[in-house]
């Protein structure tokens, strides 16, 4: 038996009468609240295809424990003062780029344990992801990941296991990937080609790529020939440089522009750096300075961020600015995917630093771009956020 939805009788969304995950003609797969604000509203055709950013990837049901003062210690127990449970993994992405107003599609496996189905909705209702292109696997269990956060760092541990293909045991045929989309992004796996990437840079979309950590050691290059299709490369500084051989980030960033044409490398708290080799144009933007609570997730809501800005046709440096912005609102919330800020509370927070004097005036000048684009910081219901447990029952 296979299903295209978490149920085996599919629930209505009470708020527009189709089923989670029922994929409707163009703009009617992404449900949820319409956004505060769309930056790509002045670029809008008829002839544009419905969705704004295809994604592809592992979802995983993630439980975050906050508040630890040190790493746990073998053979002691620690208790955190803080907890919350939201969808990761891929998860993470696609909810900044939804929360961002780009209409977004993923093609992900669902387990079809509660965990798959708090995902599934949580992704398809909550945040108006279109989940046409992904699939639901009988007995199949959710991948897990714990993650605590101390020090202004995390550690994490995952279970999970791959999902069976498509159409054997797997669920229903995935359909025709990628739909035609603006943009699609993609995580490189070291000395593996994923077809659909060539495919989607054919159609024309525009492919932004991270990468993980080599577990082969080899760092090499040439072990990431997807590269050939991409637009943008977005590793982090450790990545950058043992790909390049080089002991500089920035220098990292240069030798990437060389390969792919915008090359930009995350510094942590010393900011991004980003070359533009197609216009020899490179910009460097320092961190915001924020209280830190939670990292998880934040170098994804970084990559939605710089999506968000090239897909609006923003200079480089604004790119790179909002996309560190948003990444800094993020870690002041726990849980990867609902961390992720929206527009009233980039609104909120660029009030309060025209308003105040804790940011440095070179803050005010790097973001005075966002005047005459932002909503007013009004909302009429709050942004999902992580919670301890995945629901209460009704009593």
């Amino acid at each position: 038996m296979t299903t295209s939805s978490p149920h085996s009788a599919p629930r209505k969304d009470l708020r527009n009468g189709h089923c989670p995950g029922e994929r409707t003609e163009g703009f009617e797969g992404f449900r949820g609240a319409a956004p505060v604000l769309d930056p790509l509203a002045a670029l809008r055709s008829e002839a544009d295809p419905p969705t704004d950013v295809y994604l592809t990837g592992t979802v995983f049901l993630d439980i975050i424990f906050t508040g630890l003062d040190s790493a746990p210690v073998r053979g002691t127990e620690s208790w955190a003062r803080g907890m919350g449970s939201s969808p990761g993994g891929i998860a993470n992405m696609a909810t900044a780029l939804a929360r961002l107003g780009l209409r977004t599609s993923l093609a992900a496996a669902f387990g079809d344990d509660m965990y798959g189905e708090y995902c599934w909705e949580a992704l398809a209702q909550g945040e108006g992801i279109d989940l046409g292109p992904s699939r639901t696997v009988p007995g199949w269990h959710s991948p897990v990941t714990v993650s605590m956060a101390y020090e202004g760092e995390r550690t994490m541990v995952s279970h999970g296991h791959e999902a069976p293909p498509p159409g054997n045991g797997g669920g229903v045929p995935a359909p025709e990937c990628p739909p035609a989309s603006r943009a699609c992004v993609a995580l490189l796996v070291p000395g593996r080609q994923e077809e659909w990437i060539a495919r989607a840079a054919a159609r024309g979309s525009r492919v932004f790529a991270d990468v993980g950590w080599d577990e082969t050691g080899r760092w090499d290059p040439a072990d990431l020939a997807d590269l050939e299709h991409c637009e943008a490369f977005l590793p982090n500084a450790e990545e950058a440089m043992r790909y390049t051989r080089t002991d500089c980030p920035r220098a990292a960033a240069r030798a990437l522009a060389e390969k792919v044409p915008v090359a930009v490398v995350t510094m942590g708290e010393k900011g991004a750096f980003a070359v533009d080799s197609s216009t020899g144009e490179s910009a460097e933007v320092p961190a915001i300075a924020v209280e830190a609570l939670d990292p998880t997730g934040a170098g994804d809501v970084f990559v939605a961020g710089f999506v968000t800005g090239t897909l609006a046709g923003w200079p480089l440096a604004d790119r790179l600015a909002f996309a560190g912005l948003t990444a800094a609102l993020s870690v002041q919330e726990f849980g990867g995917s609902l961390s992720a800020p929206g527009w009233v509370e980039i609104a909120a927070w660029w009030k309060h630093v025209r308003s105040y004097d804790d940011q440095a005036p070179a803050v005010r000048r790097r973001y005075a771009f966002l005047d005459g684009l932002l909503p007013a910081a009004v909302r009429p219901w709050p942004l999902r956020r992580a919670v301890p447990t995945l629901g209460f029952r009704n009593p």
